[in-house]
């Protein structure tokens, strides 16, 4: 996957939660809607999810670049 967007997986190891929490999360109104859709499923712009993660998550710092690369 590109290193500029970020799956489902992504979001839920980013966020610590489990995979039925991150769809909540993701349903959310106020959560970045997908760059795009793939067979594999929807993807997000990473700078958008952790803007998103910054304003309303803000305990869980910036993203580590070596394991979430940007």
């Amino acid at each position: 996957m590109p290193r500029h967007l970020y799956g489902a997986g992504e979001i839920t190891t980013r966020l610590g939660v489990s995979r039925q929490r991150a769809r909540q999360i993701i349903d959310r109104p106020d959560f970045p809607q997908p760059y795009d859709r793939l067979g594999m499923g929807a993807v997000w712009l990473k700078a958008e999810v952790e803007a998103w993660i910054r304003e309303h998550r803000p305990h869980l710092g910036e993203a580590d670049d070596e394991e979430h690369p940007s």
